[in-house]
């Protein structure tokens, strides 16, 4: 038996100091899980986690110049950390997820803002407004092996050099083991999964023309160039 088409390689995002790759199964982003960021978006509180899904084809590994998106007229950033899972589960223990963690990576979780809204208003689902090509530019991974699992340090964005977002991880709402937690009630996690941990207050639009450069203490940078629409 084969394959009726050619088949296409597996999404994939660097490893730092490695000429391995890590092959990404699917992308779960988690929604307003710092309190500034969740006060600007209309929350207050520590309200029950949700979560929405990027494709893995959204990737845009390392980073560099990403496509202003069709069909918006307001392209938002949200820079996050990323959190890449090796080993996977269901139902698992906060107090043991980080078992599940290979490292982490600075992410853009962008976003076609007005899509967005539109599928609030009207009680559509979002995925227009998340998921589309190159809406998940995404750093080189470091492994926990080497840097351990960051609870605390700065996360921060420049736009054109001018700071936009800047807070601290310890700042979450729900910590990345509490997300591991919560998620394997709902799915069978496995290798390769990302997990976009929520991103600080300070969101915005660009446009073409714009560089963003995001960075978080201990994990890495991440810079983009917004261009021209394909």
């Amino acid at each position: 038996m084969a394959y009726a088409i050619p088949v296409w390689a597996p999404p994939a995002i660097p490893i730092a100091g490695s000429d391995d790759i890590f092959p990404v199964r699917r992308i779960f982003c988690v929604g307003r899980n710092y309190a500034e960021h969740q006060k600007e978006m209309g929350g207050d509180g520590r309200e029950q986690p949700f979560f929405f899904i990027k494709s893995a084809h959204a990737l845009v590994p390392g980073g560099g110049e990403v496509h202003y998106p069709a069909k918006t007229a307001n392209l938002h950033y949200e820079t996050e950390m990323v959190v890449a899972l090796a080993k996977g589960g269901r139902r698992i223990d906060a107090k043991r997820a980080r078992e599940l963690v290979y490292g982490y990576a600075v992410g853009f979780d962008m976003t076609r803002r007005d899509l967005q809204q539109w599928g609030k208003d009207h009680g559509r689902p979002w995925d227009f407004g998340k998921d589309f090509d190159e809406a998940a530019p995404c750093s080189a991974l470091v492994a926990a092996a080497k840097i351990g699992h960051p609870a605390k340090g700065a996360i921060w964005l420049r736009v054109n050099g001018k700071e936009r977002q800047k807070a601290d991880l310890s700042e979450m709402i729900w910590s990345v083991p509490e997300q591991i937690a919560y998620l394997s009630e709902y799915y069978t996690l496995e290798p390769g999964d990302l997990i976009f941990s929520g991103t600080p207050a300070g969101v915005g639009p660009v446009k073409p023309g714009d560089e963003l450069h995001a960075g978080i203490e201990g994990v890495g940078e991440l810079k983009v160039k917004i261009v021209a629409p394909l």
